[in-house]
């Protein structure tokens, strides 16, 4: 089924990476967009209790039936509930059986392949009508840079983990590149529908449905419109059975409606924090916390720091136009990870100044009374006004010119804090420049 990672074949663009952020829609606000659009889905209900889900049941009308966990994660058939049950997808067969798959699902947590043991909580099922499937396709709407925009793929083996096909199989993943300017044509779509392998009476029917997603793509600034699978059921016709829809961040002005029911609960408190203050930000697993304007710099940031035998807590980019307040709220999410052993400040100044950095960093230090000690590398706009800023403080922030000579920095005083807490010892670091 859809998986929860946007890098969907090999050689595309890994838009869940942090290099970009982006709305995650769960699948019944996914199927929902879908059946606005006209595309072909099931009938389906979402609900938020037991009692929803048995009503749902028998507004569908059907006995054949499958109730669905909304968490934003893929592999949730395979994964296990915190509590016992088995499977984030049951067939069922009646509203009563339906109730009990419900109770078994809302309010627990779904532990998979993608979440770990922290699981995600599921607070809403999707029951939908069963559709038996005769052939099962995998159809996405992305953008690919080798592309220079969006490109369609396809593939005949659909239904199942499409990276594990990309990686073994190659040659099974098709692609499409659709002109911005001219749109996707149809006979283009009917042409990736053959080659596919939809049989000629069905062929038609799933280029239309192409046509459809590929206008919701542009619709809703989406960076992916994923359907695995895009199948053929026992009466030949074309269905989109499960669909995953990423949305890009920068377009939430456009798209108030749609980012007004991102779901929180299935994010970390940091990033949610994060997002309120107009900061990118991710959780990580390391010790050295990350504090960089610009998301290639933040990548390259974190590769030295692995590099030099340490590893990031976080990825944090502050952006071009971050106050001296985001800065500071910025290092509270910093420090608020007890494993933060050192921090690492990049700053290349353009239109983000230096000096405003500087003047974030010892607002932090005031008010949050830092203990962790600070490496920053500041170049560019307001350094000079920074640097003074920084030796006036007094402060323990150890400043370096090179990124290289900061990195390895961070990373000795990250051991050296661990070591020190390991035989119960405090430290505290001078430096003069």
């Amino acid at each position: 089924r859809p998986i929860a990672r946007t890098a969907v074949v090999s050689g595309c663009r890994s838009f869940g990476a942090p290099q970009q952020r982006s709305l995650s829609l769960h699948e019944y606000v996914s199927m929902e967009l879908l059946k606005e659009a006209g595309v072909a889905v099931p009938k389906a209900v979402v609900a938020a209790s037991p009692a929803e889900a048995f009503r749902a049941a028998e507004e569908i009308g059907t006995e054949d039936l499958v109730v669905k966990a909304q968490v934003l994660a893929g592999g949730r058939a395979q994964g296990t509930f915190k509590g016992g049950l088995k499977g984030g997808v049951q067939m069922v067969s009646s509203p009563e059986e339906a109730q009990v798959a419900a109770a078994g699902m809302i309010s627990r947590k779904l532990l998979t392949k993608q979440t770990g043991q922290a699981g995600r909580i599921c607070q809403r099922v999707l029951v939908c009508e069963r559709r038996y499937l005769r052939k099962e396709y995998y159809f996405a709407v992305a953008l690919e840079g080798a592309f220079q925009g969006p490109v369609l793929i396809g593939s005949a083996r659909g239904g199942v983990n499409i990276e594990e096909v990309a990686s073994e199989e190659p040659s099974a993943i098709l692609k499409e590149p659709v002109d911005i300017a001219e749109g996707l044509r149809e006979e283009q779509a009917l042409h990736l529908a053959r080659r596919m392998g939809f049989p000629e009476k069905s062929a038609s029917a799933a280029a239309k449905n192409m046509l459809k997603l590929y206008g919701l793509f542009l619709r809703y600034d989406a960076l992916l419109v994923e359907v695995n699978p895009l199948a053929e059921d026992a009466a030949g016709r074309v269905v989109c059975v499960d669909a995953k829809i990423n949305l890009d961040d920068n377009a939430a002005f456009r798209q108030a409606g749609v980012f007004g029911q991102r779901d929180w609960s299935q994010a970390d408190e940091k990033e949610r924090e994060a997002s309120e203050a107009g900061l990118n930000y991710v959780v990580l697993e390391g010790d050295i916390g990350c504090l960089v304007n610009g998301a290639g710099l933040a990548m390259a940031t974190m590769d030295l720091i692995q590099l030099h035998g340490g590893r990031p807590a976080n990825f944090l980019d502050v952006g071009g136009g971050a106050t001296a307040e985001q800065v500071k709220e910025a290092f509270k999410l910093i420090t608020s990870d007890a494993g933060v052993k050192s921090i690492l400040v990049n700053i290349f100044g353009g239109i983000m100044r230096c000096d405003t950095i500087a003047e974030g960093i010892l607002l932090a230090a005031g008010e949050l009374a830092l203990k962790i000690p600070v490496v920053v590398r500041l170049q560019g706009t307001g350094v000079d006004r920074a640097k003074a800023l920084i030796v006036e403080s007094q402060l323990e922030i150890l400043p370096c010119d090179e990124l290289d000579q900061a990195a390895k920095a961070a990373v000795g005083l990250s051991k050296i804090v661990t070591l020190a807490k390991e035989a119960r010892l405090e430290v505290s670091f001078q430096w003069r420049i």
